[in-house]
């Protein structure tokens, strides 16, 4: 399989301005425990997917395919029921009183699926390391201990083939202070989100 055309950056612009929905735009409502609109997140974690692409290696196309696929196992259940599912918390207790978690088991890969990028690209942009090493470190953390012996050299495969650091981040822009600058307020937010949704998964009432 080809490897996906990277998206055109406009002048001026950075990478992340070409996400149809960035997770600093997730509404979150504080006053219904911290409930994450879905088609919104949704979105969000659609664009991320767009960043492997700037990784630029047909290695990493099983991450984003495996992150595409929760992310329509959700939506499946949100267009099925819409009234009972606009936010994620909602979506995951109502799915769950229908004997089924077809959704839910997605959302929980998803959520992985997240941190492990949220957690390699924050270590990378808070050091100086190479990408494959934040992967790395990261996979360590988060989807190793989730994954079989078929899976992980998969996942091997595609944390080896990142590219340079520097070479990523002129991918991401011409200007790296605001490259950097855009990129930790997204990554702040995304694991805000994920953060919540460990918590929630983690709860009795998210159990299947």
């Amino acid at each position: 399989m080809a490897a996906a055309a990277v998206v055109q950056i406009p002048v001026g612009a950075t990478f992340l301005k070409t996400f149809k929905k960035s997770f600093v735009d997730v509404p979150i409502d504080a006053e219904k425990g911290n409930a994450i609109s879905t088609a919104e997140f949704l979105e969000a974690a659609e664009s991320l997917t767009t960043m492997f692409d700037v990784l630029g290696s047909i290695a990493f196309t099983p991450v984003k395919t495996d992150m595409l696929v929760n992310v329509e196992k959700i939506r499946k259940r949100m267009l099925a029921a819409p009234l009972a599912s606009q936010n994620i918390q909602d979506l995951v207790r109502n799915e769950l009183k229908t004997k089924s978690h077809t959704a839910t088991e997605g959302l929980l890969w998803l959520v992985r699926g997240l941190e492990f990028t949220c957690i390699a690209l924050s270590k990378n942009i808070n050091s100086t390391e190479e990408l494959a090493n934040s992967f790395r470190g990261s996979y360590s953390e988060t989807l190793m201990r989730h994954h079989s012996f078929l899976v992980k050299p998969i996942f091997s495969a595609a944390m080896g083939a990142c590219p340079y650091r520097k070479d990523f981040y002129a991918k991401l822009g011409d200007d790296e202070q605001k490259v950097q600058e855009e990129l930790r307020e997204y990554l702040a937010a995304l694991d805000k989100i994920v953060y919540i949704l460990k918590g929630f998964l983690e709860s009795k009432e998210a159990k299947w």
